[in-house]
């Protein structure tokens, strides 16, 4: 037990040191909406006030519902959308004050693998006009280099031998192979941060588990850090260190992938885990039905906690009232949830 316990103290020893490499301050990301295109009509509030931190070779999740802000806060990290407020640092330089010079240093850092992968893939390019696009933008001249950079990132993701692949167009391979050569793109330039969407939901079931093993290995061969966004909170526990639960635009609960799925505090992340394709027959008996009603409009969100509407547990007088600050039950363990006061 007490080898147990300092193991447990090294451990996190071990994470408090390692750098910051992703930081996201109280980011919101507003889309201003006009009435027959002229009048202020108001604003959809897809992230609202979120902070997080992302260290050197970590990798996290972000699970939610559809239309929770998910692949709203992902388009902002990759410096599709800008901030309403808030701040996105990426190794130590805020994405505001860069150039064009600059943000072109960040997307050369930054790999993002989309959720179709048909869909991202051009079909009128070949695998390797599709893999060398990247290091033409990115200032590669070399054509042998590039070629080499082509070879290597294929045999990475297992598309081999490589020579069979690259004359192949996206209609020609089956969609694991698609994904694949979505994965080997955005790894071509070296990145240290990788934004994964959703990478398996488009893939047959006895794919996923591949494809999750081969992100996984990629991220440990270079110290790759990782967002997962995801909804499906059953493929969390092979790729991610720490759990984000994202409700209505809010992070309402973060915390190491075993303390959610062993120990989940919040209603809505027990609601989340209902609907988990994990074969547990504990289940049955721990995990009840999901609540009634919609997520709620992200241009009139409720006031106070944004779940009260749909939650067994609201504290009448309090959770309609004032949004719940964050507290942290137990180490490491953060819910926005009045239970917890």
């Amino acid at each position: 037990m007490i080898s147990s316990v300092s193991q447990v103290k090294d451990t996190e020893k071990e994470e408090s040191k390692r750098k910051i490499l992703l930081s996201i301050e109280d980011l919101r990301v507003w889309f201003e909406l006009k009435r027959f295109g002229f009048s202020h009509a108001g604003y959809v509030k897809a992230v609202d006030g979120v902070t997080f931190d992302v260290h050197d070779s970590e990798t996290i999740a972000v699970v939610g519902e559809s239309g929770c802000g998910k692949s709203s806060l992902m388009k902002t990290i990759l410096g599709l959308y800008k901030p309403t407020e808030g701040k996105v640092v990426f190794d130590d330089k805020d994405l505001s004050e860069l150039d064009t010079k600059g943000m072109h240093w960040y997307h050369s850092n930054v790999g993002y693998v989309q959720q179709d992968p048909y869909g991202a893939l051009p079909p009128f390019m070949n695998v390797q006009k599709i893999l060398e696009e990247p290091l033409i933008v990115g200032g590669i001249k070399d054509k042998e280099e590039r070629i080499q950079r082509v070879h290597t990132a294929m045999d990475e993701v297992k598309l081999t031998p490589v020579d069979d692949f690259l004359q192949k167009y996206p209609h020609m391979l089956s969609g694991g192979q698609q994904q694949r050569v979505v994965i080997a793109r955005a790894m071509i330039m070296g990145p240290k941060f990788l934004v994964a969407d959703e990478p398996v939901s488009m893939l047959d079931a006895s794919v996923r588990v591949e494809i999750l093993k081969l992100l996984r290995g990629l991220q440990e061969m270079h110290n790759l850090s990782v967002i997962y966004i995801t909804h499906d909170l059953s493929t969390v526990s092979y790729f991610s260190e720490r759990i984000f639960v994202m409700y209505a635009g809010n992070l309402i609960e973060k915390a190491k992938v075993r303390q959610v799925l062993d120990n989940p505090l919040h209603p809505y992340t027990v609601a989340l885990l209902t609907g988990t394709s994990e074969p547990d027959a504990k289940n049955a008996e721990t995990l009840k039905e999901l609540p009634p009603g919609e997520p709620p409009s992200l241009v009139n969100p409720p006031t106070g906690c944004r779940f009260h509407p749909r939650c067994s547990k609201a504290i009448q007088g309090l959770c309609e009232v004032k949004f719940p600050p964050e507290f942290e039950p137990e180490p490491g363990h953060f819910v926005s949830c009045w239970l917890y006061q």
